[in-house]
């Protein structure tokens, strides 16, 4: 057994309280009165996607996505949220924000347009990148939204954590020790899928071409899988045929980059048949390999950095190591007008520091084969009674593997409110129900909810798309935070104005200097 109270009294002792760091980054659609997907720009008092912190654009137009600083609160980070949330609320006119991760009523999808982040080479690269996405996937599996939750520890703490193990605390050691982290969130990523899934319905105007599978129809607008969790996690959602075959080992950070280079230079038969640009002569995407770059990469979890304006995130990271961990199997929660609670912060601060300071053996491609086997089951029958995952070739419950993990956390959280303070084991307990109890889970409760209301998946939503503008509008917002945010908007796009008048080289050459960081 993991010894927590060690951990623990590491973690906090010598005024360490506040050692884990967190952000959020939470997409979103803006949508019409009448639930459609948006076809106005970006709207100019936001700021520019380009150069603004804290609200940017992901895949589309429409698409807009709002990114917290670095918290040592996580009720600090909620509220920066909460104020992103009131600001843009208050900028994009009578559209409302859609409060679920799967889209509904698309008119034609491939109308759907792609960001824009003006006519710099830095910009051209991102737009050409999500044209490749388009054209490798279609434009509507990529306006699929989540959370993207961001976890640190803060330097003392790995002061304190080298001196326990007796390592240097250098970046050697924080590198092993955060991909010791991820190895084990990668095999137990079903469960956050498990807890946190609230996508178990979609609307029939995002079914994709071929039919709608083992789905099941609820009405003449909505189909659903009565035990699904989280169907943006699987096929129908964020899911790419060419990497099924790819197994990225964690092993050690070289051997991760040097798994992702590959997949970019080696070609993929449907994205050579594409080609480079189109008849016009304007790019198609920026490679024909079975990754474009790195960020084209589906996993549940990613090392990352902070980057430089016009830098690879691949270069980042192999030149100066791990910064932070990226979870991204967290849905949107439907019934929190800002995607996520408090309470859900505090389980994935555990769910992570438990992930660190469990024993993490090394991966293989069994092992990663068996996880990504484990998630999909979750998806689709996660709450079917009796479902069955496996753990090390062996066949366990679900309920009784996540009773296990969860039980620990709890442990975990009751050392850390004894050295800490607080009462993070309140926050284990309640997640303790939802696994005994699937009534609880946020995928339960969708469909309960539209059973009661007698509403399609799109009411459902739009209710509380409407219900969620009138109460951000009903809010009164901090005057500083305010005039904070609308500075930041206002020196975004100074900023992006600076970069446009700046003599560029050309495209071509910006490009092969770009992909050329890493090789």
């Amino acid at each position: 057994m993991t010894d927590f109270n060690r951990f623990a009294s590491v973690f906090c002792g010598r005024g360490l309280k506040g050692g884990l760091r967190r952000g959020i980054e939470r997409e979103t659609l803006r949508v019409t009165p009448d639930g459609h997907l948006a076809t106005t720009p970006h709207p100019r008092s936001l700021g520019s996607p380009l150069t603004h912190p804290l609200i940017t654009t992901d895949f589309g137009e429409a698409q807009p996505e709002m990114i917290t600083g670095v918290y040592q609160s996580a009720q600090a980070c909620l509220d920066e949220l909460r104020a992103i949330h009131a600001f843009m609320i208050r900028n994009i006119g009578d559209e409302l924000l859609w409060p679920a991760s799967l889209p509904c009523m698309l008119v034609d999808p491939d109308n759907i347009e792609i960001a824009k982040f003006g006519s710099t080479n830095e910009a051209a690269v991102k737009t050409i990148y999500r044209r490749g996405l388009a054209e490798r996937y279609g434009p509507l599996m990529q306006i699929i939204s989540g959370i993207h939750y961001n976890v640190s520890l803060a330097d003392d703490v790995w002061e304190e954590l080298a001196k326990l193990e007796g390592a240097a605390n250098d970046r050697k050691f924080r590198d092993r020790r955060y991909l010791d982290l991820i190895r084990n969130f990668n095999r137990r990523s079903w469960l956050l899928i498990y807890l946190f899934g609230a996508s178990p319905s979609l609307c029939s105007s995002f079914i994709k071409t071929g039919g709608v599978g083992n789905l099941k129809k609820w009405d003449y607008g909505t189909y659903y899988l009565p035990h699904a969790t989280s169907l943006r996690m699987g096929p129908l959602g964020y899911q790419s045929d060419a990497q099924r075959s790819l197994y990225f080992s964690f092993n050690d950070l070289e051997g991760y980059a040097s798994q992702i280079l590959d997949a970019m230079k080696t070609p993929h038969g449907e994205f050579e048949a594409l080609g480079m640009r189109d008849q016009s002569g304007d790019y198609l995407q920026l490679s024909t390999g079975v990754l474009q770059f790195e960020a084209e990469y589906y996993g549940t979890v990613r090392p990352k950095r902070s980057m430089a304006s016009g830098e690879r995130p691949l270069a980042a990271i192999l030149e100066q190591g791990i910064e932070y961990v990226e979870m991204r199997c967290i849905d949107l929660d439907p019934f929190e007008e800002l995607g996520i609670s408090l309470e859900a912060i505090e389980f994935l601060d555990l769910f992570a520091m438990h992930c660190l300071v469990s024993e993490s053996a090394p991966d293989s491609p069994e092992d990663i084969a068996e996880a990504n086997e484990n998630q999909q089951r979750t998806v689709h029958r996660g709450r079917e009674p009796g479902m069955l995952l496996e753990r090390n070739g062996q066949e366990i419950a679900l309920r009784d593997w996540a009773t296990e993990i969860v039980e620990e956390i709890a442990e975990l959280a009751s050392s850390l409110d004894f050295y800490c303070g607080g009462a993070t084991h309140r926050t284990a307990k309640a997640f303790l129900d939802r696994v005994k109890d699937p009534l609880l889970l946020p995928s339960t409760r969708v469909l309960e909810e539209m059973r009661s209301e007698r509403v399609t998946f799109f009411r459902f939503a739009m209710n509380l798309a409407e219900r969620y503008r009138k109460r951000l509008l009903a809010e009164e917002m901090d005057l500083s935070e305010q005039r904070r945010i609308e500075g930041l908007a206002t020196s975004s796009l100074a900023e992006w104005e600076r970069r446009e008048a700046v003599p560029r080289v050309a495209f071509e050459e910006h490009l092969k200097r770009f992909m050329g960081q890493v090789a």
